[in-house]
Protein backbone atom coordinates (compact mmCIF):
# COMPACT_ATOMS: atom_id res chain seq x y z
CA UNK A 1 0.00 0.00 0.00
CA UNK A 2 2.81 2.44 0.80
CA UNK A 3 0.77 4.26 3.12
CA UNK A 4 0.83 4.06 6.92
CA UNK A 5 -2.66 2.36 7.37
CA UNK A 6 -2.31 3.13 10.95
CA UNK A 7 -1.93 7.31 10.41
CA UNK A 8 -4.85 6.94 7.67
CA UNK A 9 -7.40 4.84 10.10
CA UNK A 10 -6.48 8.01 12.69
CA UNK A 11 -7.32 10.49 10.12
CA UNK A 12 -10.46 8.48 8.43
CA UNK A 13 -11.58 7.99 12.29
CA UNK A 14 -11.16 11.56 12.95
CA UNK A 15 -13.00 12.92 10.25
CA UNK A 16 -15.95 10.22 10.45
CA UNK A 17 -16.32 9.62 14.19
CA UNK A 18 -15.57 12.86 15.57
CA UNK A 19 -15.09 16.02 13.45
CA UNK A 20 -16.50 15.39 10.05
CA UNK A 21 -16.89 19.67 9.72
CA UNK A 22 -13.27 20.03 9.77
CA UNK A 23 -13.10 18.02 6.71
CA UNK A 24 -15.73 20.08 5.06
CA UNK A 25 -17.99 16.78 5.17
CA UNK A 26 -21.66 15.88 5.03
CA UNK A 27 -22.96 12.85 7.02
CA UNK A 28 -25.99 11.49 6.52
CA UNK A 29 -28.27 10.01 9.11
CA UNK A 30 -26.41 6.99 9.44
CA UNK A 31 -23.32 8.60 9.32
CA UNK A 32 -21.98 7.65 5.65
CA UNK A 33 -20.41 10.30 3.48
CA UNK A 34 -19.19 9.83 -0.58
CA UNK A 35 -15.93 7.93 -0.43
CA UNK A 36 -14.84 11.15 -3.22
CA UNK A 37 -15.41 14.29 -0.47
CA UNK A 38 -13.22 11.78 1.96
CA UNK A 39 -10.65 11.47 -0.08
CA UNK A 40 -10.71 15.07 -1.47
CA UNK A 41 -10.43 16.03 2.15
CA UNK A 42 -7.30 13.90 3.05
CA UNK A 43 -5.36 14.89 -0.10
CA UNK A 44 -5.61 18.20 1.37
CA UNK A 45 -4.76 17.09 4.77
CA UNK A 46 -1.16 15.58 3.83
CA UNK A 47 0.81 16.12 1.00
CA UNK A 48 1.84 11.91 1.14
CA UNK A 49 -2.01 11.39 0.28
CA UNK A 50 -2.06 13.04 -2.32
CA UNK A 51 -2.58 9.73 -4.68
CA UNK A 52 -4.50 8.41 -2.24
CA UNK A 53 -7.60 5.95 -3.64
CA UNK A 54 -10.24 4.47 -2.79
CA UNK A 55 -8.45 1.31 -3.13
CA UNK A 56 -6.26 2.60 -0.81
CA UNK A 57 -9.23 2.86 1.95
CA UNK A 58 -10.59 -0.36 1.42
CA UNK A 59 -7.00 -1.86 1.92
CA UNK A 60 -7.01 0.36 5.39
CA UNK A 61 -10.14 -1.26 6.99
CA UNK A 62 -8.92 -4.84 5.40
CA UNK A 63 -6.45 -4.95 7.43
CA UNK A 64 -7.33 -3.65 10.65
CA UNK A 65 -7.84 -6.07 13.25
CA UNK A 66 -10.82 -3.35 15.02
CA UNK A 67 -12.85 -2.99 12.03
CA UNK A 68 -13.91 0.55 12.50
CA UNK A 69 -15.12 1.60 8.60
CA UNK A 70 -17.15 0.40 5.88
CA UNK A 71 -16.73 0.78 2.61
CA UNK A 72 -20.06 0.59 0.31
CA UNK A 73 -21.26 1.98 -3.66
CA UNK A 74 -18.85 4.50 -3.48
CA UNK A 75 -19.80 5.66 0.14
CA UNK A 76 -18.06 5.10 3.79
CA UNK A 77 -18.71 5.35 7.33
CA UNK A 78 -17.20 4.54 10.80
CA UNK A 79 -19.26 1.66 12.64
CA UNK A 80 -19.07 3.26 15.93
CA UNK A 81 -17.58 5.27 18.32
CA UNK A 82 -18.94 8.61 17.40
CA UNK A 83 -18.86 11.91 19.47
CA UNK A 84 -20.38 13.90 16.98
CA UNK A 85 -23.72 16.14 18.05
CA UNK A 86 -26.87 14.59 17.34
CA UNK A 87 -26.75 10.33 17.01
CA UNK A 88 -26.55 8.98 14.26
CA UNK A 89 -29.22 6.05 13.31
CA UNK A 90 -29.21 2.64 14.30
CA UNK A 91 -31.06 -0.47 13.78
CA UNK A 92 -31.72 -2.31 16.93
CA UNK A 93 -30.52 -6.13 17.12
CA UNK A 94 -31.26 -9.30 19.72
CA UNK A 95 -27.57 -9.28 21.61
CA UNK A 96 -25.65 -12.51 22.97
CA UNK A 97 -26.81 -13.38 25.89
CA UNK A 98 -23.52 -11.66 27.85
CA UNK A 99 -21.34 -8.77 26.46
CA UNK A 100 -18.24 -7.37 28.31
CA UNK A 101 -16.98 -3.78 29.26
CA UNK A 102 -13.51 -3.18 30.38
CA UNK A 103 -13.28 0.18 32.94
CA UNK A 104 -11.03 1.50 35.49
CA UNK A 105 -11.04 0.72 38.82
CA UNK A 106 -11.75 4.08 39.59
CA UNK A 107 -15.11 4.00 37.35
CA UNK A 108 -16.66 0.86 38.92
CA UNK A 109 -18.38 2.46 42.01
CA UNK A 110 -20.05 5.24 39.50
CA UNK A 111 -20.55 2.20 37.07
CA UNK A 112 -22.74 0.40 39.80
CA UNK A 113 -24.83 3.37 40.95
CA UNK A 114 -25.53 5.17 37.55
CA UNK A 115 -24.88 2.04 34.95
CA UNK A 116 -23.03 2.22 31.97
CA UNK A 117 -23.51 5.48 29.87
CA UNK A 118 -22.19 6.62 26.76
CA UNK A 119 -20.11 9.38 28.31
CA UNK A 120 -18.63 11.66 25.27
CA UNK A 121 -19.70 9.00 22.75
CA UNK A 122 -23.18 8.59 21.62
CA UNK A 123 -23.45 4.71 22.88
CA UNK A 124 -22.26 2.85 25.25
CA UNK A 125 -19.55 0.52 23.46
CA UNK A 126 -19.53 -3.64 24.60
CA UNK A 127 -17.78 -6.28 23.66
CA UNK A 128 -18.64 -9.77 22.56
CA UNK A 129 -15.66 -11.34 24.89
CA UNK A 130 -13.41 -10.66 27.73
CA UNK A 131 -9.74 -10.06 25.67
CA UNK A 132 -11.36 -7.12 23.55
CA UNK A 133 -12.95 -6.06 26.80
CA UNK A 134 -9.33 -6.21 28.49
CA UNK A 135 -7.87 -4.64 25.41
CA UNK A 136 -10.14 -1.68 25.90
CA UNK A 137 -9.99 -1.66 29.28
CA UNK A 138 -6.41 -1.14 29.22
CA UNK A 139 -6.34 2.24 27.54
CA UNK A 140 -8.08 3.61 31.25
CA UNK A 141 -5.84 1.42 33.05
CA UNK A 142 -3.45 -0.61 33.85
CA UNK A 143 -4.92 -3.58 35.42
CA UNK A 144 -8.38 -3.39 34.47
CA UNK A 145 -11.63 -4.21 35.92
CA UNK A 146 -14.25 -6.63 33.33
CA UNK A 147 -17.47 -6.11 33.85
CA UNK A 148 -20.34 -9.13 32.55
CA UNK A 149 -23.08 -7.35 31.05
CA UNK A 150 -26.29 -9.31 30.80
CA UNK A 151 -27.31 -8.33 27.36
CA UNK A 152 -30.00 -10.97 26.80
CA UNK A 153 -32.04 -9.66 30.14
CA UNK A 154 -31.22 -6.17 29.46
CA UNK A 155 -32.74 -6.34 25.81
CA UNK A 156 -35.85 -8.20 27.14
CA UNK A 157 -36.49 -5.68 29.74
CA UNK A 158 -36.06 -2.72 26.96
CA UNK A 159 -32.85 -1.88 26.54
CA UNK A 160 -32.33 -1.52 23.13
CA UNK A 161 -28.86 -3.05 21.42
CA UNK A 162 -26.88 -2.35 17.87
CA UNK A 163 -24.24 -4.32 16.49
CA UNK A 164 -21.24 -2.17 15.56
CA UNK A 165 -19.28 -4.78 14.05
CA UNK A 166 -18.23 -8.62 15.09
CA UNK A 167 -16.80 -7.59 18.12
CA UNK A 168 -18.44 -4.66 19.30
CA UNK A 169 -22.14 -3.89 20.47
CA UNK A 170 -23.60 -0.79 20.92
CA UNK A 171 -26.71 0.49 23.81
CA UNK A 172 -27.73 3.83 23.86
CA UNK A 173 -27.25 2.91 28.23
CA UNK A 174 -27.38 -0.43 30.53
CA UNK A 175 -28.69 0.25 33.80
CA UNK A 176 -26.56 -1.34 37.17
CA UNK A 177 -29.57 -4.24 37.37
CA UNK A 178 -27.90 -5.79 34.68
CA UNK A 179 -24.12 -5.30 35.27
CA UNK A 180 -21.84 -7.85 37.20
Amino acid sequence: MGIDAVQLSKAVSHALRHEPWLYELELDEEGWTSVGSLLMALRQESPAWGNLSEADLAEMIRSSSKQRHELASGRIRALYGHSIPGKLSKTPAAPPACLFHGTSPASVAAIRNDGLLPMARQYVHLSIDRETAMAVGRRKAPEPIILIVRAQDAHNAGVRFYQGNEKVWLADRVTSEFIE
